[in-house]
Formats: structure tokens, sequence, C-alpha cells
């Protein structure tokens, strides 16, 4: 097993997408600034990673760049963030957004993430505290279908596969498209990235092709299992349907409503 790794300092959101499945709530607005439970996505993102020691960002711009920049300026404007725009972002796919994050990343390692993706801050808190210095978060709770990214593992959880192409019945799991990547790796993923954009016929790929790639010449990825806490993925409206009700903060109990239920309790135990 891996060493501890220090907590990355920087973290990769890859927000460049034009969110055509969930039109026309996509029409004026980038998919992370969406609101959900009443606080847009990439607030509670970023909020997550600052609870988590995360400090510096590279957000991966393309469709409606200018709202993303006006919204982080607004609501983080003390924040460490470098801006990098996917001027093809129309025309190409995760693999070529991540690619781009090279420079920014300067050579230290990073935590991945989708911005689509709305999770609970205990799914970023286990990844970091991870043994594991290359880890993709897979729940093994979700019934999988062909959309999903699905991964194969063998018995040390190690990643054999991560692919949409995966046979559902061989998959451990979901991939939910966050992941930690140490500073060894990221040098040979970007450079794997770099080779494979030099090919129109990639501009297309997932970032989960790379990672393949490198697992093909000896690197270890490994699978964190994050089953049971909360995370959603928005591709649809049934998507974003479901993340507002999971993400809902209940109703507190009136102060009146508890002192009756505190005075019944007292009550109960005098008899």
């Amino acid at each position: 097993m891996n060493k501890p790794s220090p907590t990355p300092l920087k973290a990769v959101i890859l927000a460049a997408g034009v969110g055509s499945r969930i039109r026309p709530l996509t029409d004026d607005c980038p998919k992370s600034l969406l609101s959900v439970a009443g606080k847009p996505i990439l607030e509670r993102m970023i909020s997550n990673c600052n609870s988590c020691g995360i400090s510096e960002f590279i957000l991966i711009l393309g469709y409606l760049d200018h709202r993303i920049r006006d919204f982080v300026a607004t609501v983080f404007p003390k924040i460490d963030v470098t801006y990098v725009v996917n001027e093809k972002y129309a025309e190409t796919n995760t693999g070529y957004s991540l690619m781009l994050a090279a420079e920014a990343i300067g050579g230290t390692g990073f935590i991945k993430f989708d911005a689509d993706v709305v999770f609970d801050t205990k799914i970023l808190h286990q990844l970091i505290r991870s043994p594991f210095e290359i880890a993709l978060c897979v729940d093994r709770g979700i019934q999988l279908d062909a959309e999903e990214v699905k991964i194969i593992v063998d018995d040390q959880f190690r990643v054999l596969r991560a692919s949409k192409d995966v046979e559902p019945k061989e998959a451990l799991g979901e991939s939910i498209g966050i992941e930690k990547i140490n500073a060894d790796t990221a040098k040979y993923l970007f450079a794997e990235l770099a080779q494979m954009m030099t090919q129109a016929d990639h501009h297309q790929a997932y970032y989960e092709v790379a990672y393949e790639r490198l697992i093909t010449k000896g690197f270890t990825f490994h699978a964190l299992d994050i089953t049971g806490l909360n995370w959603i993925e928005i591709d649809t409206h049934c998507d974003f349907v479901s993340a507002n009700k999971m993400f809902a903060i209940p109703p507190r109990a009136p102060k009146h409503e508890h002192l009756l239920n505190t005075a019944s309790i007292r009550g109960f135990r005098r008899v």
C-alpha cells in the first residue's frame, strides 16, 4: 500500500461543458452555477475544498466562461484561482480539458473534480486521508447502466478498467468524477493526454482513457469506496430534481415544539 500523501494543494475543476442534456436550464447559465438546495454547485464545491484545506484552484472553463469568472470574483473575492479556457469546448471532451491544466498545475499533486458533481464533504475528507496516492472515488451502491463510468478492480482494489464500456456485471461500481493524483503520476498523465490529443479522433475522449493507458503501462490506481455517502452527478433534469431532494436541509422544529417534546419526555420519566 502506498504511503499517505500530504493534502494536495490544488484542485482542478473541469467546468467547460455546455450541459446540453439539461437545457433550457443551461441556456444562459453554466451547469456548475445551477443552484442545488439553495446553493450553486460550484460554490458548494469550492466551500467543501476550503473546509478540507485545499486553497488553490484551477478552473477549466469554456461555455459561458465569463459567468463563472464573475461568480467566483463575487462570492470568493480572495480565492487563489487560475482560469484556463478550453477554446474548443464545443468539439472536445474532458480529456482535452484536463490536458489544458498541465501548466497551471506546475508539477504538484491535485484533486480533480467534474464541475457537475454535488457531494458530501465527507467524501473529500476520506479521499484526502486515504493512504492511496492515486485514487478514484467509487460508489458500489449505484444501479449501473451504459451511461456510468464503471470500475473493475482486483482483490486489492487496484483499478483494472475505468470506462463506460465496462460490462455492469463485471464492475465494482461507478467512478463519481473525483480523483486524487500525486505529483509523480501527474507528469505522466499530462504527457499521455498531450500525446492523445495530437490525434483529432481523441478529442472526444474522456480523461479515464488516459487513466487506463497509464494502468497498462504499470501505474497503480486504487478505487476508494465511498458507498453510502451522498453525491450525485447532474446530467439530466431527473438528476437535478434528485440532487435538490438529496441535499435539501430538513426544517428545524419550532422552539415551542421542542419544549413540548422535552416536557413530555420529562413527564414520562416521572411516572
